[in-house]
């Protein structure tokens, strides 16, 4: 009896085990494979923009890039392209970066340290543990890749406070690179520009401020894009400013002080 016993335990055990890894390092993949950064300080001062004579408004919050589109939520951009095989992938490594507001970061890194927490590495564990338990921690940005053409794309997202929503998109592609100096090689440079030009203005239809802009409105704070050579940037500076004063207004008001008593 014994001996079938420990028979039936090894099978369970040899049955258990993968499971138990598969989960383990399913949690693990949940944060540490993801790099961690110090947000940075975001100005949210924006030159004028004007419309260009007689153009019309353009409705840039209907723009996407690649199918992502200013407002989307963390959760359906990373469904859009983690479940689903498209043109585009996650880059290999880093492909999301998490980070913490600077004025929250102050508020936890005051806590840590009135635990006793003062060693920096430990510091930092403090804090990004306490940020994660208080859903502080949030997507920053996405990268994702076209490795065939070299095309790249940087996704921007607000914090949880504002619901972790995209309020940028940066796309980049090699119109703008040559081989050398050589007439074919600015020849070639020359088509692949005109051609990604067109490809824009079949898209978007042509732009209504100067001759790379497109505009909701004479507001800068409303959803515009620009494009470059062999780039464009969609972007909401009025969600990211809006963002970025609610995290500042929160982070005072929840500041944990000492019990001062007077």
């Amino acid at each position: 009896m014994i001996y079938r016993f420990f028979i039936l335990i090894g099978f369970m055990f040899a049955f258990l085990m993968p499971n138990f890894a598969t989960a383990v390092v399913a949690n693990a993949f949940d944060m540490e494979d993801y790099a961690i950064v110090d947000s940075e300080e975001v100005d949210i001062t924006t030159d004028g923009v004007v419309l260009n004579m007689d153009a019309d408004a353009a409705n840039v919050s209907s723009f996407d890039i690649a199918g992502i589109m200013l407002g989307m939520s963390f959760d359906d951009v990373q469904t859009l392209f983690f479940d689903n095989r498209g043109l585009y992938t996650p880059r290999k490594k880093n492909s999301i970066i998490y980070t913490i507001h600077n004025d929250w970061k102050y508020n936890l890194d005051y806590e840590c340290r009135n635990q006793g927490t003062v060693i920096p590495t430990e510091l930092e564990k403090c804090i990004n543990s306490l940020a994660r338990n208080r859903g502080l921690l949030y997507a920053s940005e996405l990268h994702l890749v076209r490795e065939n053409t070299g095309e790249t794309i940087v996704v921007y997202f607000t914090s949880n406070a504002t619901d972790n929503r995209v309020w940028r998109v940066v796309y980049n592609n090699d119109v703008n690179e040559q081989e050398g100096d050589a007439e074919k090689f600015a020849r070639q440079r020359e088509n692949k520009i005109l051609a990604f030009w067109q490809h824009v203005l079949e898209k978007y239809g042509a732009p209504n401020s100067d001759s790379d802009k497109w505009l909701t409105s004479s507001n800068a704070y409303d959803p515009m894009m620009t494009a470059y050579y062999g780039a464009l940037d969609l972007v909401d500076n009025g969600r990211n400013a809006s963002d970025q004063s609610k995290n500042i207004q929160d982070a005072r008001e929840n500041f944990r002080a000492k019990p001062y008593a007077f």
